[in-house]
Order: structure tokens, then sequence, then C-alpha cells
């Protein structure tokens, strides 16, 4: 008990002075806004969403045919919501994770992992080519287990990796930490061409100044109020203005979608993150971490962390919240208590940095899919077409994401648009108060299986069975 009191009054005392905002965007060379959009404008392609699904689809629509006209709109700016407010994980898989990929695609997981591979590659060649400043570092992940049972599942994620020629390294407990040094882990696994990190921010207001000096235009601080079928165009209408385009992408993540039919697929979900001052020599060395992997945890609801280019610490955690009717409102962003837990639950992975204080603390919201994985969709006659449900893992899939979308609004077959994790679209959330419900159930479940060895209880299993599950 008094350990636990230490611990609490150690976070308190970090956290306390911490900024309640995202450490990405709470900086001075953060790019001047975009004016709103006023009046009429004509376009080849409107794009609704400036962050990175929507920054991808407009670059990548310029670099397939530099003369098309594009219009980005956005409700507020570049990068503001999920795309400013995550760990900068970039990883390879299209499917979150090589498990989740094995069980829902097993008859193209071998294509989906070359796609994979072949999209990180176009990352990190498009942030080479237009000399985008964004910390990238491509040195893979690890994994840790901080309990035997999770030990036994990276054993078998590893040799799962190696059936399908995925590179993979399972480390003992000492291999692990002397990877990380944290006296919470029992073994872990390294995953050397699992993906990289970036600094999001700062790669997404790269893709759009790549974008803008390709001729994009940019309007922010315009919410979408409207998208109407106009015959051979569409229309897409802001709160001052209108844009009338030949096809239009829609990239709103966890924001409401135009598109009625889609307001039940996905389930927006807040999780939350912090960030400790610049780490010392002394600091550093006493965890290690040379290699500067990212880092997560093997849990059922996962811890996620890494190292920034200044060695500071991201911290991100398994505290989710839905709140009644998918609201959204940026009072949910600030959660003092949660911040406290999650910086208690640092400490006891890394009791040797009890010297270290928290800069900043903030939540962000993100589209979570029944299924783990984004989809597609397109409507308006093939005119209109749309990516949402990335569930976390929109740093690095987004880009593929735009890829599939211009293919989609081209018309045109491709290996991609075959693909059945394109063609299929996951199952959607009940209504209210259903979908608060099973969300709750579901969280609750997954923190008892932690508590259990990883045993899944009757309410995993019947999600297990309908193929619905939106952990990690």
């Amino acid at each position: 008990m008094l350990f636990m009191s230490s611990t609490r009054s150690l976070a308190d005392r970090a956290v306390s002075d911490a900024t309640p905002s995202p450490y990405w965007l709470d900086r001075p060379d953060r790019p001047d806004p975009h004016g709103a959009l006023t009046g009429s404008a004509h376009a080849d392609l409107v794009v609704v969403g400036a962050g990175f699904t929507g920054l991808w689809t407009a670059l990548l629509a310029k670099e397939r045919e530099p003369d098309r006209d594009i219009v980005v709109v956005d409700g507020a700016r570049v990068a503001w919501a999920a795309s400013g407010r995550n760990g900068g994980f970039c990883s390879s898989s299209l499917t979150h994770g090589l498990p989740n990929g094995v069980a829902r695609f097993p008859d193209e997981i071998g294509t989906l992992l070359r796609l994979g591979h072949e999209n990180l590659a176009g990352i990190e060649d498009t942030i080479d080519r237009y000399a985008i400043d964004c910390g990238w570092e491509n040195n893979g992940n690890l994994v840790a287990a901080t309990a035997d049972w999770q030990a036994d599942e990276l054993a078998a994620l590893a040799r799962m990796a190696g059936h399908y020629g995925q590179p993979a390294v399972l480390l003992g407990q000492l291999e692990m930490r002397a990877q990380v040094d944290s006296p919470a882990y029992r073994a872990g696994l390294l995953l050397p061409d699992d993906g990289g990190l970036v600094d999001p921010a700062r790669l997404a207001w790269g893709l759009a100044a790549a974008a803008q000096s390709s001729g994009v235009r940019f309007f922010e601080q315009s919410p979408v109020t409207g998208v109407s079928d106009e015959g051979q165009r569409v229309r897409v209408t802001t709160r001052s203005g209108s844009v009338s385009a030949r096809r239009a992408v829609l990239a709103t993540n966890a924001f409401r979608t135009p598109l009625r039919r889609h307001r039940w697929s996905i389930a927006p979900v807040y999780n939350y993150a912090l960030m400790t001052e610049p780490l010392s020599t002394d600091q550093l060395t006493r965890i290690g971490w040379d290699g500067r992997q990212g880092l997560s945890d093997a849990g059922a609801e996962l811890f996620y962390y890494r190292l920034t280019e200044d060695n500071r610490i991201l911290w991100g955690g398994p505290h989710t919240d839905y709140f009644y009717g998918g609201r959204i409102a940026s009072r949910f962003e600030n959660r003092p208590e949660l911040f406290v837990q999650l910086a208690e639950e640092f400490f006891r992975t890394f009791p040797q940095l009890t010297d270290v204080s928290f800069s900043h603390a903030w939540g962000g919201v993100i589209d979570i899919s029944s299924r783990a994985v984004n989809f597609w969709d397109v409507a308006m006659g093939g005119k209109v077409a749309t990516s949402l449900g990335f569930s976390g893992l929109g740093v690095g899939s987004s880009r593929f994401a735009g890829q599939v979308l211009l293919d989609l609004l081209d018309g045109t077959p491709t290996e991609r648009t075959e693909l059945q994790l394109v063609r299929e679209r996951p199952l959607p959330f009940p209504p209210e108060p259903a979908r608060a419900v099973g969300v709750a159930l579901t969280k609750h479940a997954y923190r008892s299986a932690d508590r259990h060895d990883g045993r899944r209880n009757l309410w995993l299993r019947t999600l297990d069975r309908l193929g619905i599950g939106f952990d990690g």
C-alpha cells in the first residue's frame, strides 16, 4: 500500500505542470493557417479532411495526374485531429497486425504483407523526395511481455511470422532488458521490418506543403455541412461556401460523415498520451533503448511508447473513452485523473526514472471499426469515395487507403481494388444504447483478460465467432 501511495504521489507531481495539449502541435514552427472557403469553387477533385488520408490522397492524385485541379477542405486545421495527436508509429501492416490479417484475410495475407512493405517504402520515398523533415526512423518495433501468458503469445506470434516469411526475433527476459531495461519485462519480440517512427504533425505538414507546391488548394476552418449529387458532378457545401467537383473523397475519420449509411460503421473513441521532458544522458543510460524501436506491450489492452528526436518518451495507454451517442467534444481531450493513472503506470514500468516529469498530456479521438481495419466504399454513382475505421493504425495505412480511393474513383480494377480487404465492409455497430453497452462490455472483458492470464470470457469469445474485435 505504501508503494502504491508513493507512486500516486510521484505521478501527481510529474504531471502537475504538463500542458494539456498535443506535444506534436505545440510548437512555433507550426504552419500558418489557410483561409476559409467562401463563395463557390470548382475542381476536378475535392478532398474533405486534411488528415493523413486526405493529404495522401491529394498528393498521390497530383502525382498521378499533375494537371488535375484539387481542393482540400477541413473543418479545423491540417493535422489538427488524430493525425497530429497519435504516437507516430508508422506500421507496415495493413491489417492491424499479422494475427488479425491471418484471421480475417487468410487467402490474401501474403499479398497484403507485400503491399504493406511496398507502402512503407513508398512513405519513406516520399519523405526523401520532398525533403520532409519529420524525424523519420525506420528501426522496427519491439513487443514486451509483462506476464508469462504474454510471453507464450509472443512465441506463437514469432512462429506465425516465420511461417509467412516475416523477420521476428524472440527475446528472453535478459535479452529484452538488454534492449530496453524494465523490471516489468518477462520476454520480448523484435520485429525489425514492422515499421518506423515519425513526428506525425511534421509529416502531415510536410505532405500538405508538398501538395500545395504541386498546386493543391487548401481551405481550413471550413466544416462541411453536406454533399449532394448534381449528375455529372458533386457539390460539397461548407458553412460559408461550396466546391463543385467531378469527384470527391471523404476522409473524415471519427467525425460525422456526410454519408449517413456509415454513421454506425465506426465508433469514435478517445485515447490518451503523455510526453516527458527530454531525458538526460544519465536518464537514458538507465533504460538503454539504444535501438530506438517503437515499443508496445502484449496485453489485451496495450501500452505503446517511443523515443522522440530530442529523447523524450511518449507514453500512451489502454485508457479509452466512448461517450454516449458517439459524442465528440474538446472537453473530452483533457482528463487530469486519467493522466495521473498513465503516469503511475509509466513509473511502474520504469521505476528508475522517478526524476522524470511530463511536459504534455492530451487526448484525441480515433475511428474504430468492428474489424480493427479501415474499409472503403463508393457512393453517388462512383463519384464519391470514402475510407474510415483505421482503429489507430492510420499513420502508415492511410497512404494505401489514398491509393485505393483514387483507384475506386478511376473506376478501373487494380490489384488493390480486387482485395477482399477492400471489397468487404465490417459489421456496423448497433444503435444506442446497445452500442454504448457493447463498448463498455468489451473494455471490461479486455481488462478481465489481462487480469486472468489472457483468458477470453464468453463475451469476447462471442465477438470472436462473429468476427468482431477492436482491441489494441
